[in-house]
């Protein structure tokens, strides 16, 4: 009996200290993804030449000879530069663009292209911890949770009153977390005409159980549990309060979703509950990886979102 005992013990022990010690290193692979400067210079290799694709670094003139402004947003950490493009002939509408983590406003050309010749001026912004934005004070990614001020000094420049027509927000990755904030937390949201989302961050819970499961570690989902349990620590973020889908699920404007179901980063399961749960959703479903959406079928994604931009001219 006693033997038993010991054995059920020591299998008790080794199963904490498994959990334990997995979780610990989700946690820190993840609050590694999270700090500014790393995940950016991994993606600076091989920088693609056509402008739509992702990665593709130049201003919108170089891009796409577009004529544009620099503009600078004053955020509660500094002055963060944006380019400024105005639409082709009569203006449309307003347009924000919100990239992902470690991505850039450039990132955006897939949707300027689409928006500009809607009759849209579109504002590219940057944020914090961006190359042309100050440093948080942390030198990390909030998840949405502290870039959310950045993205209301955009919207309050492409919509300086509450009486102005409000602006669409195009968000992709990290974006979706920080357009998701900034709903759920500014006096400005009622600005906010449409959204349109594509790979969006809607809950850091359900990345880091994704994370976890891309891992391809045993019992994956605990040590999932654990790593959450020990990122508030490593970041200093309270990252339980990273959760948005309830404020899409509330915003009164047309919301469209691109996700690929092949989304190694951010999983398509969230936004697809969130098109289930909400009415009028609009959505573009592809068997894409992170934000390839565009790539794997550009033709489909510009017929997508351009019929649901043309439904807010009407």
């Amino acid at each position: 009996m006693r033997v038993a005992l010991f054995l059920v013990l020591l299998l008790v022990l080794a199963f904490v200290g498994y959990v334990g010690i997995s979780g610990y290193f989700l946690a820190h692979e993840t609050a590694g993804l999270m700090k500014a400067g790393p995940l950016s210079a991994m993606t600076t290799n091989d920088r693609p030449t056509d402008p739509l694709a992702l990665g593709y670094r130049g201003d919108p003139m170089q891009a796409l000879s577009l004529p544009f402004e620099v503009v600078s947003l004053e955020t509660p950490v500094g002055p963060a530069e944006a380019w400024l493009v105005p639409a082709a002939g009569p203006e449309v509408g307003r347009a924000v663009y919100v990239h992902g983590i470690a991505g850039a406003r450039e990132d955006g050309y897939r949707h300027l292209s689409i928006l500009h010749e809607a009759g849209w001026s579109v504002l590219l912004v940057s944020y914090r911890n961006d190359p042309t934005a100050p440093p948080s004070p942390d030198g990390r990614y909030g998840f949405g949770l502290t870039e959310w001020p950045d993205v209301e000094a955009a919207v309050a420049r492409m919509a300086p009153t509450d009486t102005d027509p409000g602006v669409l927000v195009v968000a992709e990755s990290m974006g979706g977390a920080i357009l998701g904030q900034f709903l759920k937390q500014s006096a400005l949201a009622g600005r906010v005409q449409a959204v349109a989302l594509d790979s969006p961050a809607l809950s850091f819970s359900a990345v880091i159980d994704h994370l976890g499961e891309q891992s391809g570690r045993p019992l994956s989902g605990v040590s999932a549990l654990a790593a959450k349990t020990i990122l508030p620590y490593l970041t200093g973020l309270p990252l339980d309060e990273a959760e948005v889908a309830s404020a899409y699920q509330a915003f009164p404007g047309p919301l469209f979703i691109a996700h690929g179901a092949y989304d190694a980063l951010v999983p398509i399961g969230p936004s697809q509950t969130l098109a289930e749960e909400r009415e009028g959703t609009a959505t573009l479903w592809t068997g894409a990886d992170h934000l390839g959406s565009y790539a794997e079928n550009p033709e489909a994604y510009r017929t997508a979102l351009g019929a649901f931009v043309d439904g807010l001219a009407d």
